[in-house]
């Protein structure tokens, strides 16, 4: 399969909100196609996100969002990979190891010592996934949410 790797930018708004809702529908949260838009919109705006979209047979099939962290220990900055998501037709072709490809390339191009995410427990995919992208499992912390 023929694909390609890019930076979105608003102009890939629509294509990459319906990814999007995608992606939040598969962590169980109701189909709104417009909130999802106008969320990632002021991402691009206000250039709080990068994303990169997996392009095949002319459209955007996937995407990876990323956000700045900035590491305590290593005092440099570091990408927190907080949504990736592969249209289930396009799954097993290898876009999701692509897209991750291009956040550790995006690591170098932007001198961030390296990734982060988390994802659920009940991730079967992702949690085989990571680890054999190079993701190191941390058992030594633990993750809290404080929601307002």
């Amino acid at each position: 399969m023929n694909y390609k790797i890019k930076k979105a930018s608003l102009e890939d708004l629509d294509e990459t909100a319906v990814l999007f809702n995608l992606y939040r529908i598969f962590y169980r949260q109701e189909s709104d196609v417009e909130k999802g838009k106008a969320f990632l919109k002021e991402r691009f705006l206000n250039s709080e996100s990068d994303i990169f979209l997996a392009i095949a047979d002319g459209k955007a099939v996937g995407f990876v969002q990323l956000y700045k962290l900035f590491h305590y220990t290593k005092l440099q900055k570091q990408w927190l990979l907080s949504d990736l998501f592969v249209h289930p037709d396009f799954r097993g072709k290898g876009l999701s190891i692509a897209l991750i490809d291009r956040s550790k390339q995006w690591c170098e191009e932007t001198d961030a010592c390296g990734l982060m995410l988390e994802t659920e427990k009940t991730n079967d995919i992702g949690n085989s996934l990571y680890p054999r992208t190079g993701f190191e499992y941390d058992g030594m912390h633990n993750y809290y949410h404080w929601w307002k």
